[in-house]
Parts: structure tokens; sequence; C-alpha cells
């Protein structure tokens, strides 16, 4: 992403737990002169409740939106191209943003510009990306259902997905965001699998170990 844009760029890493996350973004915020970070998932699943059943990544989602009832910088959470990592439906994705305007926590949209999908398209052949590039078809037109992880997932294309919903992350925590909201005090990546995995969902971690 560094070489793709040309500049400094932010690695971060879940394992310390959702406090000491944010006591990073605060400080790398600082350093390099932010005064709002934007929180962004691409799919959805970050909104999630847990009981989805194509869900397979909540886990860093959780923890990173977690951590952003522990910033003391400003924060905007994004949700962008609903469904478009082949989790979460468009209408289990949108049905979770509802759920967050009903707290006052929809901030707004904007849909994904041809300049901006151009740039987009070009910043993936630096950093391959099934979701973001079928985000991309759909802000070129792309509609009905495609394939992606060598067809294990599908994804409904459609207009919603080339559009990013901006909400407000506490707000987002005290309705749909179940996950996130039950992580928000783990003191560690691990600790929050575990919080995770005993409401009975499957995160990427325990997908990574087995495999």
């Amino acid at each position: 992403m560094a070489e793709a844009l040309g500049e400094h760029t932010v690695l971060v890493d879940p394992n310390p737990g959702p406090r000491r996350v944010a006591a990073a973004l605060d400080d790398a915020a600082a350093q390099l002169g932010c005064d709002l970070l934007a929180l962004v998932d691409v799919g959805g699943d970050v909104l999630a409740h847990g009981d989805e059943p194509g869900l397979a990544s909540p886990l860093a989602d959780a923890v990173l939106l977690a951590a952003a009832s522990h910033l003391r910088t400003p924060a905007v959470l994004g949700v962008f191209g609903a469904g478009c990592d082949g989790e979460l439906t468009p209408s289990e994705v949108l049905a979770r943003i509802a759920e967050v305007a009903a707290a006052g926590g929809l901030l707004g949209a904007w849909a994904l510009t041809p300049d901006a999908a151009d740039r987009l398209e070009a910043t993936i052949e630096h950093v391959p990306t099934e979701a973001s590039a079928m985000a991309v078809r759909c802000a070129r037109g792309g509609y009905g259902r495609a394939e992606i992880r060598g067809g294990r997932r599908s994804v409904e294309l459609g207009p919603a997905g080339a559009l990013t919903f901006f909400l407000d992350p506490a707000a987002a925590l005290r309705s749909a965001a179940h996950l996130a909201a039950a992580v928000v005090d783990a003191g560690s990546l691990e600790e929050a699998d575990e919080i995770i995995t005993a409401r009975g969902v499957r995160t990427e971690l325990t997908y990574e170990r087995t495999a």
C-alpha cells in the first residue's frame, strides 16, 4: 500500500487487543498529523450479530471496531461494498446499517466515483483483494451473482456495493455490532477470540489454526 499510494502506511497489529490498538492508533494519528481516523470495513461483517450463515472472518473486524471505544482521536466507521466479501449478504448488511441508523448513527453515504474506481483498481494491482474488486464492478454497473475465492463464495453485485456508509462507531457498538461490543474490554486478540468462540462463532484465527 505504501508503494501504491506513495505515502507512509500504518500496519495495525490486533494482537494486543482493543485498548492497546487504540493507543497505537492515537500515537500514529499524532505522528502523521491526522485529526480523524476512518475505520473502514469492506463487506459489512464488522456489523455482524454473529448468527449470519456466511460469516467467516469476524475477529479482526470486531477488535478494530472495539478499539474505537478507547480512542482519543475522533473516528468514523466506514462500511464499503456491502456484501462484496461474500460473507454477509447485501440485505443483511443494509439491515445492520438500518439498526445503526435507528440508534442515531448514520452520518451519510458516498458512492465510488469513476475516478476513485480507477484509483482503487490500480491499487488492487499492488494489493490483490477480491472484495474491493467486486465493489469496483458494482460501481461500473455490475449486477447479479459473481463467484469469488475459487467458487467457494458468491457475491450479489449491485449499486449498493459501490457505496460507503459512514457511521458513528459508538452507535454501531451499542446497536448492530454485537461481536465488537462483546470484545471491547478484551485484553488481547486471543481473549477476543475466546469470547467470540464462546458465542458459537467460528473465527478466521480458528480457521488458520485448523488449516
